[in-house]
């Protein structure tokens, strides 16, 4: 079967290169203008500031590729009811992902306060997850047309079936915690309330109340998934419901944010990472909107979840190190192991969950990139977290983009630099997987997430760290 995270997308269009990087070997790899789904004369101009601080030429020439490439290739925007709607899918599969689609347009959040057309995309693509976590709040994916039925290969026989809009109904915790990431970070950066609107607040007390549903105090709740594969990750166990837990105040989630099924349920960095996306959603809804009853609510959830995982996600390793396990199951049972997809172990620091700092933070991070991981591995080229998604001996370049952003050390993160300048396959974009020996193996030629992902990164160091980025790796 061909799934998600397998499809190769085609070839981009080459366009002439800025003046800053302008050579044969690293001539554009982005659209021609014409081509191009979006364009932020901010952006832009945010190329070129940032690419005059990078030394590399091959880090150079990969940014100026990678960091407007969701607005390159993915954007469609309309009006709806005579307002903006943003449809932005995740490259090489047409739907909206609400974890991708979030995350894809988050490095542009700092300059949406001067640029009016990044504020009408902003608009836009909430208005849009708005409207889609009230068509279905267990879908992760959804059709651009809300009336028309999944043409995704691997869901048309899905057991229960779907909506129409709902292109996938995998339930997975960081769906809803995107959007309310994605709000609170537009309404940080431009202190503008027109996206804030009711539907907007419908469907934040409607994502409440659905964390609450998967809390399982009172049964088993009303979402099942079970799907026609020879891949166990595909389906969930026990007609759908996922293996059993014990009620103790965390969110069951049926599938890991790489698209794969949950061993035990409690999939706890989702979980950590619901804590704080309930507690930025209070933030908007009393300041965006002054609704004291939704951000009341919101807390309180955060805080129930909170105390849970003080009681519940703790572990020791086999060398007695406490740490943070990946999934548990409320019954004393955990597994520890990392996948690169984000929520993950290793990017706690780097979505606010806990400090850099953080002693259990550094413990967990540390295993993570390390042989008590089974999905970590090293290579002749690149080493790094991968996951079951694609199979052992694969790196995602993501795990290597947080690693980076989680460090304080310049060793580190110069290291994490090679490894991402070299795992594109000569490409000279970032991809979702490659072979550790051989990074011209490699799976999704087009992944706008990870592209954006490296570009947030490279804005970064640009703003804290130049001397670094100036550098000749």
């Amino acid at each position: 079967m061909i799934d998600r995270r397998g499809i190769m997308g085609a070839g981009l269009a080459l366009a002439a290169a800025p003046a800053f990087a302008q050579t044969t070997a690293f001539a554009s790899n982005r659209p021609e203008p014409s081509a191009r789904k979006f364009v932020s004369k901010s952006v832009e101009r945010e190329i070129v500031r940032v690419s005059l601080k990078i030394g590399d030429p091959k880090l150079r020439w990969m940014f100026g590729n990678c960091y407007p490439n969701t607005l390159d290739t993915t954007v469609a925007m309309r009006t709806i009811d005579g307002a903006p709607d943003a449809f932005v899918r995740t490259g090489d599969i047409n739907a909206l992902w609400l974890r991708d689609s979030s995350a894809q347009v988050k490095p542009y959040l700092h300059l949406a306060k001067g640029d009016a057309d990044l504020r009408r995309l902003y608009h836009g693509l909430i208005a849009r997850q708005s409207r889609s976590i009230l068509i279905d709040p267990y879908a992760n994916a959804f059709m651009e047309d809300p009336t028309a039925k999944t043409n995704l290969s691997w869901s048309l026989d899905d057991r229960f079936p779907l909506k129409p809009g709902v292109a996938e109904r995998k339930w997975e915790v960081d769906s809803l915690c995107y959007p309310m990431r994605l709000a609170h970070g537009y309404w940080q950066a431009t202190r503008d309330k027109t996206p804030f609107d009711v539907r907007w607040a419908q469907a934040a007390r409607l994502s409440i109340a659905t964390f609450r549903e998967q809390q399982r105090k009172d049964g088993k709740g009303p979402y099942r998934f079970q799907r026609k594969s020879n891949i166990p990750g595909e389906s969930l166990m026990l007609d759908g419901y996922g293996a059993p837990t014990r009620p103790v105040g965390l969110i069951h989630s049926g599938f890991r944010p790489s698209d794969d099924a949950c061993v035990y349920p409690f999939l706890i960095p989702s979980n950590y990472f619901a804590v704080t996306a309930l507690r930025e959603l209070a933030v908007v809804a009393d300041a965006a909107r002054g609704d004291a009853a939704l951000a009341a609510d919101a807390v309180a959830l955060a805080d129930e979840v909170d105390a849970a995982l003080r009681k519940y996600a703790r572990m020791r390793l086999p060398d007695g190190s406490e740490v943070i396990p990946f999934e548990v199951d409320g019954y004393g049972n955990a597994i520890f192991m990392d996948d690169a997809n984000v929520p993950s172990l290793s990017a706690l620091a780097y979505l606010g969950c806990l400090p850099a700092s953080d002693p259990l933070f550094q413990r967990t991070a540390a295993a993570a990139w390390s042989e008590h991981n089974p999905y970590w591995s090293r290579g002749r080229v690149v080493e790094g977290i991968g996951g079951p998604h694609v199979g052992l001996g694969q790196v995602w370049p993501m795990s290597l983009v947080m690693r980076a952003l989680s460090s304080s050390d310049d060793a580190t993160i110069r290291q994490c630099l090679r490894m991402i300048r070299d795992s594109d396959g000569g490409t000279g974009f970032i991809h979702e997987a490659v072979d550790h020996d051989d990074p011209s193996k490699f799976t999704r030629e087009w992944f706008a997430w990870a592209n954006g992902l490296f570009g947030e990164l490279i804005v970064h160091l640009a703003d804290t760290r130049p001397k670094l980025l100036a550098e000749t790796l």
